[in-house]
């Protein structure tokens, strides 16, 4: 099966703890909701990215065991030292969900472009793959936003694989620098009109139309950016808690 149209879920969602071993986790309700949204069955077909951690082995692994939790088909797309399957482009459409960790966007970014991830992944959206990340696999898919890509200060992105026409602020709210350059990058006219999440919390688009705010934790929210003169403009969404 594969979602109706295009669909991107953009978060700022990992997994949870299970236990004190900081390997054992579990996939909250949201990725649930991705294999839904990709009209997948009891045991839906996920792809791992974590090009923005250099294909860490030690978190691939932990991821595949959350997702085993679930029921899911994990598989990994791995760019160190080469591609670990034969035909990418292949592989990546034969997913439901393809699921993109959290680390270096910059980095992602330029590996992405140089394996031509850029235009397969494109590919895969439209024809109905779902796309989910969180932090830097929910900013790549925008304009742009603020990474620490360079180093503990927040510095502006620009070029993202732009699927989404929006700038993107995750860790809304427990990263201080977030915020205020995020406001100054949109109001000063570097970045476009976006949309931000606090922790626990995700942004659902068909398309490059927003169509649900959810959020793992109840009481946070994800928010609308809106240059307005000289300012940005920061508006609390309806945020349903799944």
């Amino acid at each position: 099966m594969a979602a109706r149209q295009p669909t991107i879920i953009a978060t700022s969602i990992g997994f949870q703890p299970e236990g004190p071993d900081p390997a054992n986790l579990r996939p909250g309700p949201s990725y649930r909701l991705a294999a839904d949204l990709a009209g997948a069955g009891e045991h839906p077909r996920l792809c791992i990215i974590a090009t923005a951690v250099g294909d860490d082995s030690t978190r691939l692994a932990a991821a595949h065991n959350a997702f085993s939790k679930l029921g899911f088909i994990s598989s990994h797309l791995t760019l160190f030292p080469m591609p670990n399957v034969p035909d990418v482009r292949a592989h990546l459409l034969a997913q439901d969900v393809i699921w993109v960790g959290g680390g270096s966007t910059a980095n992602l970014l330029a590996l992405w472009r140089l394996h031509g991830l850029d235009v397969v992944l494109r590919e895969c959206w439209e024809a109905g793959v779902v796309l989910k990340g969180v932090s830097a696999g929910s900013l790549c898919w925008h304009v742009g936003g603020t990474t620490d890509s360079f180093g503990p200060d927040l510095e502006p992105i620009t070029d993202g694989l732009a699927f989404l026409p929006y700038a993107n602020s995750p860790h809304h709210d427990v990263e201080e620098q977030r915020r205020p350059l995020i406001h100054r990058l949109i109001a000063e006219g570097t970045l476009p009109d976006g949309y931000a999440t606090e922790n626990g919390t995700g942004l659902v688009f068909y398309g490059t139309e927003l169509v649900d705010a959810f959020t793992e934790v109840e009481g946070k929210l994800a928010y609308s950016l809106t240059r307005d003169g000289e300012v940005t403009r920061e508006t609390a969404l309806d945020t349903r808690l799944l």
